[in-house]
């Protein structure tokens, strides 16, 4: 992968980039960085041109103080791909990438050409009561009050990420190239401050979705992948706002599908795209 640094919707972003032919956006969640996609993109890059950002205040990107919600994020991607000359890309996310991606399509469906969204909820859109029973992960309340996080995790980031990293993989594992990653990505104040960001925006995030939604309905074509714990979730969230949309459940997967399962995801990926 190539290295590039960015300058996209007022934020400088890290972005790797491999391969050549018809493009293909790949956006991470947390606590991840770009390097969460390795294990695919040898494979992808050979009949594509594989552009796998750091999301704004995650990795190697910079950390501006606001702009954390999913349109904006998805305005650093069509951004981005103003900038390399890209009028059309097909994207595949994952986890706090999965917003972003979706308004990006809802309001661009000229520049994503098919997509792709794994293991997340798409806001507050309906769907999700079963996965949402017992109320939404703990974390997501921890991560979003003003300022705890980092100043609890402070010096402890290690433990916390390997916990994600270990549960994400049902226990088996992430590669040590990505773990390293992810230890140097998330340490320090700022590094976790600006993470959580994303999760203090997530109710400005879920606003966006539903005006998007209302505008119009989703008209690219759609596949949601599940595993665990999101499961069948996404899908009968984007079905209900979504022209063409089909689910692929991958059993006995962790929630880090490209880590804990790259060959059966890259069979799923190559397939519908």
């Amino acid at each position: 992968m190539v290295l590039r640094r960015i300058h996209t919707n007022g934020v400088e972003l890290n972005v790797a980039v491999e391969g050549e032919g018809p493009v293909l956006v790949l956006l991470h969640g947390f606590p991840h960085t770009w390097q969460v996609w390795e294990p695919v993109v040898p494979a992808l890059a050979a009949h594509r041109r594989v552009i796998a950002p750091d999301l704004r205040g995650l990795g190697a990107s910079a950390r501006p103080e606001s702009g954390y919600a999913a349109a904006d994020v998805a305005n650093d991607v069509a951004g981005l791909l103003d900038a390399l000359g890209i009028a059309e890309a097909d994207v595949a996310a994952i986890d706090l990438g999965v917003p972003p991606a979706f308004l990006l399509a809802a309001g661009h469906p000229g520049r994503v050409r098919r997509l792709v969204l794994m293991e997340a909820l798409v806001g507050t859109l309906p769907g999700a009561e079963d996965f949402l029973r017992h109320g939404p992960p703990w974390w997501f309340g921890f991560h979003s009050a003003p300022g705890l996080a980092e100043s609890v995790l402070l010096g402890h980031e290690a433990e916390y990420l390997d916990f994600f990293l270990h549960a994400g993989t049902a226990g088996d594992g992430v590669t040590p190239r990505f773990r390293d990653a992810v230890h140097e990505a998330y340490k320090g104040r700022a590094a976790l401050k600006a993470a959580f960001e994303h999760y203090r925006a997530l109710p400005e995030s879920a606003r966006q979705i539903e005006e998007a939604v209302h505008r119009r309905r989703l008209s690219v074509p759609t596949l949601t992948i599940g595993a665990a714990p999101v499961g069948d979730a996404t899908y009968r969230q984007v079905k209900l706002v979504g022209d063409e949309v089909r689910n692929v459940r991958l059993e006995g997967c962790g929630h880090i599908i490209p880590q804990h399962r790259p060959e059966e995801l890259l069979a799923v990926l190559q397939e519908f795209l």
